[in-house]
């Protein structure tokens, strides 16, 4: 049995990244360790759903052990971050973000896990988080040095085929379906070329949608997430991608957890 430690920026991320792995990782024995940098306390709920005196905080944080333990994972951490926010946004600098937190010091706290737990496989995010929200990016900065700090001697980025959701975009929209812009505009993920890793993870599907269901206060009913068919779902998330330092070129692991 291995340890699979995964570091995400808020309540969410992890069903949305990592959730395949990590119930797959479970399955086959391994121990599995949700760290949050944050308790997602900017995320956006609508009027009435909070239980009176409820706060958004105390909800997230309540749905992300209702996800992890879906997801299979037998600790949650939160390092004790504040959300950010959007990149740009006047929250970023505010005192307690991840975002100006010291990349050593937020890193120390992670290793200490990573250590605790004799992590063997920690996944951070790529350089530009995915998406260039300022926690996502700095959970990959936080993430590689704190494996540098205790030793963890695999360490993948999650991210997303940027040039096969640009082909799905292209054949939406030859169909007539002009939900998203242009495909040459789509700058989520990383190129192809540079991705290491896919694992298929459509075993998994059922735990990642039930995760992502029980983040309820972020993921509603008729959101994308949850209101595409199987099918479509299937195609959009039955496969998580990673960069490895190291290997390459092409993808050349489709396990993240192979031979632990």
């Amino acid at each position: 049995m291995a340890t699979l430690v995964t570091f995400h920026a808020h309540p969410d991320d992890e069903c949305i990244n990592c959730g395949g792995v990590m119930r797959k990782a479970a399955d086959e024995g391994h121990r599995v360790v949700l760290v949050v940098a944050t308790r997602g306390e900017l995320g956006e709920v609508e009027d009435g759903f909070l239980a009176p005196g409820e706060t958004l905080t105390e909800r997230r944080v309540d749905e992300t052990h209702k996800a992890a333990e879906i997801l299979g994972a037998s600790r949650v951490e939160f390092l004790g971050y504040t959300d950010s926010g959007m990149m740009g946004e006047p929250t970023n600098d505010a005192p307690g973000t991840f975002w100006t937190a010291s990349v050593e010091e937020a890193a120390s706290r992670l290793a200490a896990i990573l250590v605790e737990e004799s992590a063997d496989v920690l996944t951070v995010y790529d350089d530009n988080g995915g998406y260039g929200h300022p926690d996502h990016i700095q959970v990959h900065r936080v993430g590689l040095r704190a494996a540098e700090i205790a030793g963890t001697p695999r360490v993948y980025q999650a991210t997303a085929n940027r040039d096969e959701i640009k082909r799905g975009i292209e054949r939406a929209r030859a169909a007539g379906d002009e939900t998203f812009g242009p495909p040459e505009d789509f700058e989520i993920g990383k190129p192809e070329a540079e991705l290491t890793g896919r694992v298929d993870v459509r075993a998994y599907l059922s735990a990642k949608r039930a995760a992502m269901r029980a983040h309820a206060s972020q993921i509603s009913e008729d959101s994308f997430f949850l209101a595409i068919p199987d099918e479509a779902f299937a195609g959009s998330f039955g496969t998580e991608w990673f960069i490895r330092a190291g290997q390459g070129p092409g993808i050349t692991e489709t396990d993240i957890m192979a031979g632990l």
